[in-house]
């Protein structure tokens, strides 16, 4: 007789692992049981030796799809003479903490139940079980148990009481198991408008009480239909829902959310139906039906879907439903759907009945509400496909620890489905909280090996975000029984995120925060998330965005970095080369105005002659000239997004941006694709300077400029430059290996998040004997700085 003390730790609670052991040690006649705790779980086993390694042996090999074990621990024992094998009430242990698993979309199974009309839980909206459903949005305290979460005032009716302790159905422990009878409901508000534009919610404070769900359900379809706006409460929060194929809903959105040209994410109703809108490449399908449904940045294949959703932009967002509600009202329509997270712009998403209602009065007609109370606000999730064609060609695979990796993609969000995941690190650290950076925000909290990046944020600028911001740290805080003994944050004084974080050591009695530059954060972080070694030989560093606090010293003490080259690791990055530093005229002026940074750039650079007729307002252009000269509010910056800005503003693309990184988005968009034009880079050079290298863009201007006077189509133009970034990014890359014998290059920073200059550097690169490390985890935009504070060592 074999007897074993066996405790497992990673994603295995919530993800029906505890009825796995069951079913397993039953089918293997093993006696003993297994508990979950708020470390993970504890298996006792007693039986047949034989049959004993064969259990410990499929903990692994079988366990449910959406388990990560990331730990067994085997421990003999003396045999207590179990005589079955039960499942054990959780057991709460001071201390300890364990991974929990993401919200997971509709499960193929749970879809066919609530589509047949045979089914107790027929069209029944919050249909679920062990393998999917809610997790982390209504998970308060830990060990995941119903009590703990925010299903906890709907009591198990008989029939779901049944499922739920019977060892051999789905439903087996599915803690927010439901059904009509006992579960939550949807109820449907509409919002009356004055004759001045005013709204008024019916009944603000009580549910209609004559619609039953199917009227709900029924007149949120009419809605829609007739281009009214349905905010629509989902898994992470609410929703911004209006027909796709009808202009002037899509416009009467953009206007009440002042959100005038950001492109919408749309949802489909099944593969097909996205299909039919867009080219789905296997790996896009794969991401589509994933258990994460994210949205996926897709070639447009249709015009059913209105301009107006992505305006200037030959791509789509596109998801599939993630929730059973949003399943039958996709299919009740029976069109694409906007689905557009619920809020006004740079405001977080709405999460609460009563706090939709008042935040989205004046967005939304009619507002589709439920009863299941949502404990973290989380958005959808956002991805695209990196290069899959050359990676393809050349067997790369995916290196991610993530369990739930199809193909190789990267993140523009990373949200609801993803995380709390954490980051695997190489290495251990103290418990540390990374407040990270001003804009598309994430923070990072340590413990052990385990980097925990919380979902999207946002853009820290206003007092809703910190709001957002503290209550999501002190979830993460609480279920990982995290207590920070190191603060992190940027070394931009007056950023919302380095306040709060100075203020955060100090309530806590902890040194003051490491800072830590914006762009060496970027590097460390592309290193952390493809589990690079801290003893690692070092890196050459590619740090390429728009904005990120500078180090100079006099005379650029002000400068703005954004085209950076570092040599080194964790424990230190020295910067070695960077874009030449140009004028920003007006700071945050110029980057809403790109305009303005073409005529600068072409002022400093070229002379005053240097302006192509018809672009520039003369007068306008004089006077940013003259501000240039005299040199009045314009800090240096050695910024790659402000030079797409300048290319994209000089070719009429894009002169007037109304959200972050328009115009290079914009001139990406509009580029002719590879091999459908001469791909020939612009000229330009680099100049050593001690020992730093400068990369100086005149020549670069003046052959643009050519090209322009030629008559060279834009798109062709829009090509070479992306051709010359890539060719800019091996060229200073060659200098630098020259120097430092380093042939690892990791690339990170937003200008990254360009599939086509990705297309074209990273082969290149490659093809110069480079090893290219690029993010897989986390964002390469700033939603993952706060890893890269968190793992960058140097002081």
């Amino acid at each position: 007789m074999a007897a074993y003390y066996i405790t497992v730790t990673g994603v295995v609670q919530g993800v029906g692992f505890r009825p796995f052991v069951y079913t397993l040690a039953t089918r293997l006649a093993l006696n003993g049981w297994v508990y979950n705790h708020s470390g993970g779980v504890d298996i006792a086993i007693e039986g047949p030796e034989e049959a004993a390694a064969r259990f410990i042996a499929a903990l692994r090999d079988e366990a449910p799809p959406l388990a990560h074990i990331t730990g067994v621990t085997v421990r003999p024992v003396s045999p207590n003479g179990y005589t079955r094998f039960e499942i054990r009430h959780s057991e709460q242990q001071e201390g300890q903490y364990q991974l929990i698993s993401p919200d997971v979309a509709t499960c193929p199974d749970c879809l066919r139940e609530l589509f047949d009309p045979h089914d107790r839980r027929y069209r029944y909206p919050f249909i679920n079980c062990t393998n999917c459903g809610p997790r982390f949005t209504i998970i308060d305290a830990i060990p995941y148990d119903r009590p703990n979460t925010t299903m906890r005032v709907f009591p198990l009716c008989d029939a779901c009481r049944a499922e739920y302790e019977d060892p051999a159905n789905r439903r087996f422990h599915a803690q927010p198991n439901a059904c009509p009878v006992c579960g939550p409901h949807v109820w449907l508000k509409e919002n009356e408008r004055m004759a001045n534009g005013e709204s008024r919610i019916q009944n603000p404070k009580s549910k209609i009480q004559n619609l039953t769900a199917e009227d709900a359900l029924s007149k949120a379809q009419a809605l829609l239909l007739d281009g009214k706006i349905v905010a629509i409460k989902g898994l992470g929060g609410f929703h911004l829902a209006c027909d796709a194929t009808n202009a002037k809903a899509v416009r009467t959105l953009r206007e009440r959310k002042r959100r005038p040209h950001k492109p919408f994410a749309i949802m489909a109703a099944t593969l097909d139906d996205a299909r039919a809108l867009c080219d789905v490449s296997p790996e896009a399908e794969a991401l589509l039906t994933s258990p994460q449904a994210p949205i996926v940045l897709l070639d447009r294949r249709s015009t059913l879907v209105v301009d107006d959703v992505a305006p200037g932009q030959h791509t789509l967002g596109v998801m599939l439903p993630s929730t059973p509600l949003h399943h039958i009202l996709l299919r009740d329509v029976g069109r694409p759907l906007v689905m557009t997270s619920g809020n006004l712009s740079e405001e977080p998403i709405a999460m609460d009945n009563a706090e939709a209602l008042e935040r989205l009065a004046p967005l939304a007609d009619a507002f589709l509400l439920h009863n299941r109370d949502i404990h973290a606000r989380y958005d959808d999730s956002v991805v695209h496909i990196a290069n899959s064609e050359w990676q393809t060609a050349n067997g790369k695979k995916p290196s991610s620890d993530l369990p739930f990796t199809t193909c190789h993609f990267q993140f523009l969000r990373r949200a609801r489905g993803y995380a709390p995941f954490p980051v695997r690190l190489p290495f251990a650290l103290p418990q540390t909280f990374a407040a990270g950076p001003l804009l598309k925000n994430t923070f990072t909290l340590t413990r052990d090996v385990n980097a925990f990046v919380s979902q999207h944020i946002g853009d820290m600028e206003n007092l809703e975000t910190l709001e957002h911001y503290e209550a999501a740290l002190a979830t993460y805080r609480r279920l990982f029984r995290i207590e920070p003994e190191v603060v992190v944050c940027d070394l931009h004084p007056d950023y919302m995120t380095t306040r709060f974080a100075e203020e955060y050591a100090r309530a806590h009695n902890l040194p003051a925060p490491r800072r830590v530059q914006h762009h060496r954060a970027h590097i460390a972080a592309c290193l952390a998330d493809n589990g690079y070694p801290r003893n690692g030989a070092p890196v050459i560093g590619v740090a390429l965005d728009g904005t990120g606090y500078g180090e100079d010293n006099a005379p650029f003490h002000d400068a703005i970095w954004g085209g950076e080259w570092f040599v080194g690791g964790y424990d230190g990055l020295t910067r070695a080369a960077h874009l030449e530093y140009l004028p920003l005229p007006g700071g945050d002026a110029a980057i809403r105005n790109p305009w303005r940074i073409a005529v600068a750039y072409l002022h400093t650079l070229l002379g005053p002659e240097a302006f192509p007729a018809g672009i520039f307002c003369p007068s306008d252009a004089l006077l940013v000239r003259q501000q240039v000269t005299h040199n009045i509010n314009t800090p240096p910056t050695s910024s790659m997004g402000r030079l797409f800005d300048a290319v994209s503003a000089l070719l009429d693309v894009c002169q007037v941006a109304t959200y972050e990184a328009q115009a290079a988005i914009e001139l990406e968009q509009i580029a002719a694709p590879v091999g459908q034009a001469d791909s020939l880079s612009y000229n330009f050079d680099i100049e050593a300077s001690g020992d730093m290298q400068i990369v100086r863009v005149a020549a670069l201007f003046e052959d643009l400029l050519r090209d322009i006077e030629r008559g060279v189509p834009t798109p062709e133009i829009a090509l070479r430059f992306h051709a010359t970034v890539a060719q800019m990014i091996v060229a200073v890359c060659e200098r630098l290996r020259t120097a430092t014998n380093i042939t690892t290059v990791a690339l990170s920073g937003g200008v990254f998040q360009n599939r086509l200059l990705l297309k074209l550097a990273v082969p290149l690169l490659e093809k110069h004997r480079f090893e290219v490390l690029q993010h897989q985890q986390v964002p390469c935009n700033d939603g993952g700085v706060s890893l890269g504070q968190a793992v960058y060592q140097s002081q």
